[in-house]
């Protein structure tokens, strides 16, 4: 059974579409998404928001999805009411795009992290989406709040496109020591050259699986966000190749196992 743990759906464009990101300025709809996997065994499937605002959020607790990861001001000092206002069964964890603040040690703010931990309390999952300079912040908090449970968006988007590694694999091993922290094989292909990731994303797809292991990794299609390099079939395939060696149990985790597991999503088999 496959779930996939991280997708999109908006109705309006966003600021960030830019830098050939513009042909994403579109609707996408919950019946794109399943024509674009159609087929292909998905099961299951969380939303991830892609806009910093609470409306955002209640749309796509609207959706026929399965769980959603929204958005809250992390930094409001009614964090905790805000959190409360949006419970929903579907609501399964919160987001920020921290990759987009300047400040490198944003998760170390003491309103931040006040924060953090009422996304704790509430019972929620926090999508962690930085960028390799931002993991050292990262790895703190994941030590500093056991308490949260934590997953990695996109590997925290390695260098791929000019083949760098250090330090980002070192720091994504640091990161994975922390017990509670889980990681998505997914955004490799637009951190990779769009018309090149075929030959550029396997080794970092199997750092990953090294870091995290199949009870801690996930798949994710990133999709629409995806299409600018890669179809659905193609993303999916890149986790097939990454757990091709490993047993039918651990294959079964990495495609969906662990996504249920760590966002308590009930599917019938």
């Amino acid at each position: 059974m496959i779930v996939d743990a991280h997708h999109h759906l908006w109705e309006r464009p966003y600021d960030w579409m830019a830098g050939g990101y513009e042909v994403l300025r579109r609707p996408y709809r919950i019946e794109d998404l399943r024509a674009a996997a159609e087929g292909l065994g998905v099961a299951a499937t969380v939303a991830v928001q892609a806009d910093t605002t609470e409306h955002e959020t209640r749309e796509l607790l609207a959706e026929e999805v399965d769980a959603v990861v929204g958005w809250v001001d992390l930094t409001a000092p009614d964090v905790a009411d805000r959190l409360a206002a949006l419970r929903h069964p579907r609501l399964v964890g919160i987001r920020h795009t921290v990759q987009s603040e300047p400040d490198p040690e944003w998760l170390g703010r003491a309103d931040v992290r006040r924060g953090l931990r009422a996304v704790a309390a509430a019972g929620l999952r926090y999508d962690l989406l930085v960028v390799p300079h931002q993991l050292p912040a990262a790895i703190r908090l994941a030590r500093e709040l056991p308490e949260l449970p934590l997953v990695l968006d996109h590997g925290a988007k390695p260098p791929i496109a000019a083949g760098g590694w250090a330090p980002w694999s070192s720091d994504l091993g640091a990161l994975a020591a922390c017990k509670q922290v889980h990681c998505k094989l997914s955004g490799l292909v637009t951190e990779a050259s769009w018309d090149g990731w075929h030959e550029q994303v396997g080794r970092y797809a199997d750092r990953l699986l090294e870091a995290f292991g199949p009870r801690r990794l996930m798949f994710g299609s990133d999709w629409p966000v995806c299409t600018v390099a890669a179809s659905y079939a193609e993303v999916l395939e890149i986790a097939r190749a990454a757990v091709a060696g490993l047993s039918e149990g651990e294959r079964a985790d990495v495609l969906g196992g662990t996504a249920r597991r760590f966002y308590g999503i009930d599917v019938a088999d």
